[in-house]
């Protein structure tokens, strides 16, 4: 049984940072991308960054210089560091990752339950 599992969302104010981490675990072969999505009340949910096995990065425009993206393949972890923070980002946050369980011949997208970030002006 592959799962993702989101910690580290909360309520911050304004200009404020927060560090969100999601671990994979159970059977798996290998993880691919791993990836930080989120979805505002009203809007589609929008890929806000995503990092390959290899450490190769893609940040959404929005949070270029404000958030950073990062990956500990030993610990099949990876976590996003969000300073300077606005209202605007306030959304739940869901990990995502490319998994290929042990045993099967591709990989699959899997979804963490998502994290509320709350940010207050």
């Amino acid at each position: 049984q592959v799962r993702l599992v989101e910690s580290g969302g909360g309520v911050v104010q304004s200009g404020g940072s927060l560090r969100l981490s999601c671990a994979a675990s159970g059977s798996i072969f290998s993880i691919d991308t791993m990836a930080w999505y989120r979805q505002a009340p009203g809007k589609q949910r929008e890929l806000v960054a995503e990092i390959t096995s290899g450490g190769s990065t893609n940040l959404a425009d929005s949070v270029k210089g404000r958030f950073t993206i990062s990956r500990d393949n030993a610990k099949n972890t990876v976590s996003l560091q969000m300073n300077v923070l606005k209202p605007e980002d306030t959304a739940v946050f869901y990990c995502n990752a490319e998994i290929t369980p042990l045993g099967a011949m591709r990989k699959y997208a899997y979804w963490g339950q998502g994290t509320q970030v709350t940010v207050s002006s």
